[in-house]
């Protein structure tokens, strides 16, 4: 589809939108029913709902139906009070936005309107350092070569300056024209492509003939843009309102569901069948009593014949009554508690980088403890494991190798030799390297000259040149001027043949303004380019000294040239000019006309750029890997370069410590061959204390996943390293999606926007704040500086995210399960009524206010310090494996409830037996215990404490007292003089410590012997880190020291030997959990 929009033409604007921008969610009108639909579009909500609504039948209801509509309205009003408040922050943004004053062209002179007023097809006026209010079409610059400078990194987050040019059809239209200027531009519907526009312009007498020109997005000045070291420019607005490709790409991300999520989800299921069974069997005995002795109970006043559905009402009762088995608190404690783990990693200063002055960032806060259970972390190397600060350091011109003795091609005598005698062979070579690129000369005012690059391979590559006397002194759209020797060189630049992922080089058509030659030169991978030699040269030299750079670690370019006969270029610059202009398939098109041209290259030489490591990436994955995370790489480089760069950085051991097996082959045959080879091999080395790896290249690859999928997937699941070279972003994330489909928790980590597919792809996306711009990191759940930051994010913010959800959730269930079972022994002492125990003023506050506080200490707690954890990644093991939170710790919480339920019970009632008590004296003891043993169990299962903490905990304990004896002062209520009379009572008090001791003392008891006689990793730990306090330790104690380690590393080894055959992944429907 297309649309057609007419310049300067005011009759034919109505036909599309205005430029009203609106990101919000709701209005004023919507807000209520909207918000409604949205939260109670979740299962736990309807439930509550559905409970809610059966407590208004009062035939049923046996506490007040505030018990369930006073949480639920609670939690609806703080979830809307969040959505409102955040759609607010959005409409006043837009509101800013859309009432920004702007120029426009209107009956051929400048008006100021409101941004939001402008409509498609007008004519904006910008002037430097403004912000581009919808997507145009650049018509005219202030730079007589039609060039304009624009910071795109509110769009894709790269922050180098990009190059815009005029259309080449009104490149000569002076100011003035301008205004008058009419035409129609015909151009795709609007879409989220920020990389691409494929269309055309034609202009209306009498200003120009009617001729078609092809327009690409480097003729576009795009929304949230700004314009920068341009005077002015101005274009044709396009696309508007959230029709611009800024407003196409907004959108809310698919939420994340953590490994714990899942797990809490399938525990609430479980619960929920366990409820629904009690309820069935207490409503059929409650039946059964009712009609054998309730009925014969005078003072219960049962009528002789009930409805029709009488026999329903005993068992709903009770299904309100344990409704309270599912806590309705419990999503918006961990949603606190996830917004409070975010935060903590916004502050934390060691993940400060000083370099950049970047801090690491949360963007989501749902997926902290997801970041502790990471099995598969996929790194890209350029950006990432490396600094991306590109050095010149060797290059072979012409069969001879310079930077050979000293590492430093520009300190080689030889080579500065042949620049002082203009050999003309390194006049080319360093000719392409000048010309052949985009980088963009920018003269100070001191009179040098700095240069402006997208790529970090190209600024290197000029830089170098320029050290060698070949410097690029101007370029603009049209023409560059070079220097050499003080001697300097005019060329037309005629066409640019842009580098693709696809294609893997670039390549550039000038004039030499001098001789008036056409020349092509061009650039890419060896792959790329030496495959278009001409015929008769040799070019065995150069393949041999690509391996050999590739060995060094260095990334390698070759250059190539040729030059063109007038009429070859004429014939071809026509077909070219068809294909631009195309509005189908244009990308493809180009590309073949391209490679049409770019055939019998004479091949001027190699490069090779160093590009080192980031300081901490060889400690950072060796503790990784030490965790029992399995690292791959994934990168576009070359495969020797990869593999260099993998011994590097301790991604891969070398013999014999390790094996790296390689999958590939000439044919098809030979790839799968190859891969059946690598997957037997490394069945039989698994079981052997050995670093096996295997390498893979994207043309492997691609044969592989179509044809052989299965046992690729099942050599991923054996392997715990992978260096996968010359990846397209594509493969990146096939790749990810892979090993998510298997059930693996996956961490993906890149710097740059060939990334983002494979960070968005991963359940945990790392981008980091790099040379090649921050797309990667807008598009992360987190953002950090440095690679070396990750052991932090993972080992520390990750583990305890984890630790502490795990607490939070099961001990969320514990305490609604205790109240749940009081209420059922109750039952027993009712006539299996379903009469509650408690009142409902109490039930609300227990599950509201006395219960949530103190569970949120926990946010802070740290089992063992951060030094240890990072002293001994192996622990990263209990959480990786999900063995905090599972249906084994599960059933001890359930266990641990139904005990303290029954000791709860049990010594209320025998201690209040033989007294006359009132029903809300016997409530009320009930509860206080319940009270008591929450502040116990957070007690004892706190490993540090921290003065929030103390006041949380046992603030609460005291605020309970005096709530209720400020509500026993109240006349009108049942609670009156209730807790004034129990605390006068030293048989009140004595029951309390009866019920800690008696609850308590098992668990107690229990945990000794545990960590006496069968400690696991953290209790040695946690020893350890006790024993350092003290100058002195005992022998036995100082035994369980030495032994910590060894125990760690036999869990590790255990675990790497079962993978094969008993690991599951954490996600997968069939994990054991032991």
């Amino acid at each position: 589809m297309k649309r057609f929009v007419y310049i300067n033409d005011e009759a034919r604007q109505d036909s599309y939108c205005d430029n009203r921008i609106s990101n919000t969610k709701y209005t004023l009108w919507n807000f209520l029913p909207k918000n409604l639909w949205e939260q109670f579009r979740r299962f736990m909500n309807q439930y509550f709902l559905l409970i809610a609504c059966l407590q208004l039948w009062s035939s049923i209801t046996p506490v007040s139906p505030a018990t369930t509509w006073g949480p639920l309205a609670i939690i609806f009003i703080v979830s809307a009070s969040k959505e409102a408040w955040d759609d607010y922050n959005r409409y006043l943004s837009d509101k800013k936005a859309n009432e920004r004053e702007v120029w426009v062209i209107k009956d051929g002179s400048h008006r100021q309107i409101q941004a939001q007023d402008i409509h498609v097809g007008n004519i904006v006026w910008l002037h430097q350092n403004e912000e581009i209010p919808c997507d145009l079409v650049l018509i005219g610059s202030s730079d007589p070569q039609g060039i304009c400078y624009v910071e795109t990194a509110a769009l894709d987050g790269e922050t180098d300056l990009k190059t815009r040019v005029v259309a080449s059809i009104c490149a000569n239209l002076p100011s003035d024209q301008l205004c008058n200027v009419k035409g129609v531009v015909e151009c795709p519907n609007p879409d989220n492509d920020i990389t691409r526009f494929d269309a055309n312009m034609c202009l209306f007498p009498p200003v120009i003939d009617n001729e078609k020109c092809p327009l690409t997005i480097n003729n576009t000045l795009l929304q949230s843009c700004y314009l920068r070291y341009t005077e002015w420019a101005c274009g044709v607005a396009v696309y508007t309102g959230n029709e611009t490709k800024s407003g196409m790409s907004r959108g809310t991300a698919e939420p994340k569901l953590t490994a714990a999520d899942a797990m809490i989800d399938k525990l609430t299921v479980a619960i929920f069948v366990f409820q629904i069974v009690v309820v069935l069997i207490l409503g059929f005995a409650g039946n059964i009593w009712k009609e054998n002795q309730g009925l014969k109970q005078w003072y219960l006043m049962y009528p002789a014949e009930g409805p029709w559905y009488d026999f329903l009402i005993i068992p709903l009762r009770f299904e309100l009554l344990c409704s309270i088995m599912i806590p309705i608190s419990v999503k918006v404690t961990l949603d606190l508690a996830k917004g409070v783990y975010a935060k903590f990693i916004d502050w934390d200063e060691q993940m400060f980088d000083p370099e950049t002055c970047t801090p690491a960032h949360s963007a989501n806060t749902a997926i902290s403890e997801d970041l502790g259970q990471v099995e598969y972390i996929l790194s890209d190397k350029t950006g990432t494991l490396t600094e991306n600060r590109m050095i010149f350091r060797r290059c072979c011109i012409s069969d001879t190798l310079y930077g050979e003795n000293n590492g430093d091609a520009l300190k080689d005598g030889r080579l500065l030799d042949a620049v002082s005698s203009s050999d003309p062979d390194v006049i080319k070579f360093l000719m392409v390297m000048a010309l052949c690129n985009t980088v963009i000369p920018i003269k100070c005012n001191d009179g040098t000259i700095t240069y402006k690059a997208q790529s970090q391979d190209e600024e290197a590559l000029v830089t170098a040149a320029s050290k060698l006397n070949m410097v690029l002194m101007n370029k603009d759209s049209s023409t560059a001027d070079i220097s050499f020797n003080d001697t300097k060189y005019h060329y037309d630049l005629l066409d640019i043949l842009e580098f693709t992922s696809d294609r893997k080089r670039m390549s550039i058509v000038v004039k030499d303004v001098q001789s008036g030659k056409i020349l092509l030169l061009s650039k890419g991978a060896d792959e790329a380019i030496l495959p278009r030699s001409h015929r008769g040269q040799q070019i065995r030299t150069y393949l041999e000294v690509v391996e050999m750079y590739s060995q060094l670690g260095l990334r390698t370019l070759c250059l190539g040239w040729r030059e063109l006969e007038e009429y070859e270029y004429k014939d071809w610059s026509k077909t070219f000019q068809d294909a631009s202009c195309s509005l189908e398939n244009r990308e493809f098109k180009i590309a073949q006309v391209c490679n049409s041209l770019e055939q019998d290259l004479h091949i001027l030489g190699v490069t090779a750029i160093e590009d080192r490591l980031q300081d901490g990436v060889p400690e950072t994955i060796k503790l990784l890997k030490s965790a029992g995370i399995n690292v791959w790489m994934l990168t576009g480089d070359k495969q020797n370069t990869a593999i260099q760069i993998g011994l590097l950085c301790n991604l891969i051991a070398p013999e014999p410590n390790g094996q790296l097996l390689s999958i590939d082959g000439k044919t098809e045959d030979d790839v799968l061959r190859s891969l059946e080879k690598a997957l037997s091999a490394m069945k039989s080395i698994i079981f052997c204390w050995k670093d096996c790896a295997f390498v893979v290249d994207g043309r492997a690859l691609e044969i592989i996943l179509k044809h052989s999928k299965e046992s690729f997937t099942k050599l991923a699941m054996l392997s715990r390293t992978a260096i996968c070279c010359r990846m397209t972003p594509l493969q990146k994330a096939q790749l990810v999606g892979l090993l998510k489909s298997v059930g693996y928790l996956t961490l993906a980590i890149g710097d740059g926007g060939n990334d983002v597919r494979m960070i968005q792809e991963a359940n945990i996306g790392v981008g980091i704040s790099g040379k090649e711009g921050l797309q990667a990191a807008r598009a992360a759940d987190y953002s950090i500086g440095k690679f070396k930051f990750l052991k932090r994010l993972i080992l520390v913010h990750g583990r305890y995210s984890y630790n502490r959800t795990a607490f939070i959730s099961q001990y969320s269930f514990y305490k609604s399960l205790l109240i749940c079972f009081i209420q059922i022994l109750f039952s027993f002492l009712s006539g299996l009524s379903g009469t509650s125990l408690f009142n409902s003023i109490s039930l609300m506050a227990y599950n509201v206010f006395y219960t949530s506080l103190p569970v949120m200490t926990l946010i802070f707690d740290k089992d063992i310090s951060e030094a240890t954890v990072l002293q001994y990644p192996q622990i990263l093991l209990y959480s990786q494996s999900g063995r905090l939170l599972n249906p084994s710790t599960f059933a001890g919480w359930f266990g641990r409830s139904v005990y303290h339920a029954l000791v709860v019970f049990l010594t209320t009632i025998g201690a209040y037996a033989d007294e006359k008590s009132e029903m809300e004296e016997l409530s009320m003891v009930a509860l206080s215990g319940c009270i008591w043993l929450q502040a116990f169990v957070v007690t004892l299962d706190t490993n540090s404490f921290t003065y929030p903490q103390i006041i949380l905990i046992w603030g609460n304990f005291v605020a309970f007292y005096m709530i209720n004896l400020i509500v026993s002062t109240v006349p009108t209520l049942q609670m009156y003089t209730i807790m004034f009379r129990l605390c006068s009572q030293p048989s009140y008090w004595i029951t309390m410590a009866l019920i800690v001791a008696v609850a308590m003392g098992p668990v107690l008891a229990l945990r000794y012997f545990r960590n006496v006689f069968r400690p696991n990793a953290i209790n040695i730990l946690q020893q350890i880190e006790q024993s350092s306090r003290h100058v002195q330790t005992n022998r036995n104690l100082e035994s369980r020291i030495k032994s910590a380690g060894s125990y760690l590393t036999h869990l590790l080894t255990d675990l790497r030997r079962n993978r094969d055959a008993n690991y599951q992944p954490l996600l997968s429907d069939s994990v054991a959990l032991h």
